[in-house]
């Protein structure tokens, strides 16, 4: 299939500007609590107090959803469900899947949001070819697919989701990507509005990968310098 984003620069580098900062919790992070943190963070970046941010968390189990969202798309609010200015629709968060937080200056860097979410999406193919799994991009759906051949012609999982907003060109929410979660939790929702029976979610777990926050955590920094930074990223700071 051709895709216009395959055609795309992906890359957001931009010479001079300070490496972004790294944050990384331990522990689940309440939905509520990481909203205000951000919305602080982009507005002290827009206002140029403060370095771009990315941080990396889990959830406690819970749905969102997004300006697209569409209320026949969840099926079971077995989760609290959290009502988000981010772009997209229902999508669900727990333990065992890393979420990022990108919290970036696009004015700076190129104020293109098509380039930004192609970009987000090489930083997760990258990031999945660290652990030998090939992610792909779709035209038609925004995230990261691995295709399923042994189920079928045209089945393929949704490995990882996209979901962004921006405030004066400073990005917030970002990406998450399946590592172990529990996969019948995502039975709640309609993932991201698709519903075709041949598109499922996958995590790295369920395609055989057994790997740590760690392990996802460095792939996750080598493939963001590769594709946003142009100078050595900083040291990640105190866990929160």
């Amino acid at each position: 299939m051709v895709n216009v984003r395959d055609g795309l620069t992906f890359d957001l580098k931009t010479a001079g500007l300070p490496a972004a900062e790294w944050r990384v919790s331990d522990v689940l992070v309440p939905y509520e609590s990481a909203l205000a943190v951000m919305e602080q963070r982009v507005a002290a970046i827009a206002e140029g107090r403060a370095a771009e941010l990315v941080w990396l968390l889990e959830h406690p189990s819970l749905y969102t959803s997004g300006t697209s969202a569409r209320a026949e798309d969840l099926i079971e609010a077995r989760f609290p469900v959290h009502a988000t200015g981010r772009g997209g629709q229902f999508t669900y968060h727990g333990p065992g899947q890393r979420v990022a937080y990108v919290m970036i200056d696009l004015k700076r860097r190129a104020p293109d949001v098509r380039r930004f979410v192609a970009t987000l999406e090489e930083w997760l193919i990258r990031t999945l070819a660290a652990f030998n799994v090939r992610g792909e991009r779709r035209e038609d759906r925004v995230g990261v697919w691995v295709a399923r051949p042994e189920r079928g012609p045209g089945y393929e999982d949704k490995i990882a989701a996209i979901g962004i907003r921006l405030k004066r060109w400073v990005s917030l929410h970002g990406i998450s990507l399946n590592v172990d979660p529990d996969l019948s939790h995502f039975a709640g929702i309609v993932p991201c509005g698709v519903a075709e029976p041949r598109y499922g979610v996958t995590s790295l777990a369920d395609l055989g990968h057994a790997v740590t926050s760690a392990d996802i955590d460095a792939a996750l920094r080598q493939a963001f310098a590769e594709v946003f930074e142009s100078s050595r990223l900083r040291l990640p700071a105190a866990t929160v």
